[in-house]
């Protein structure tokens, strides 16, 4: 799971427990400037996932690193697909970041609201 909050002008997005060893990252930090918007997308599990490298993929378990999509690198965090959010990015290493939250709505109220 992870946890997301504000700090100035960057989004900050902290991964918790054994999620940073699937992951490959313990923490990302990404200017709002660079923030397209935030959605809760329950559905987006089922989705293709590209070639992981770095990363774990057990299906039903756990989506957690880098995957390389369509020429895109997606970050993904995700082991309860209901709680997913999907964070768009621009000029970032990575085109989203697919990421399991405690809150989903709150967590894209919390992203929209810091973009205006």
């Amino acid at each position: 799971m992870a946890l997301v909050h504000i700090d100035g002008d960057d989004l900050v997005v902290v991964i918790e427990g054994l999620d940073k060893l699937w992951a490959f990252k313990s923490s990302l930090t990404i200017p709002l400037a660079n923030v397209r918007g935030a959605t809760a997308d329950p559905g987006i599990a089922a989705d293709p996932k590209g070639i992981r490298a770095p990363g774990a993929h057990l299906p039903g378990v756990i989506t957690a690193g880098t995957f390389h999509l369509d020429g895109e690198k997606i970050f993904w965090d995700v082991k309860d697909p209901s709680k997913a959010v999907v964070i768009e990015l621009a000029d970032e290493r990575y085109a989203r970041m697919v990421i399991q939250v405690d809150d989903p709505r709150a967590t894209v109220a919390l992203v929209e609201n810091a973009l205006r």
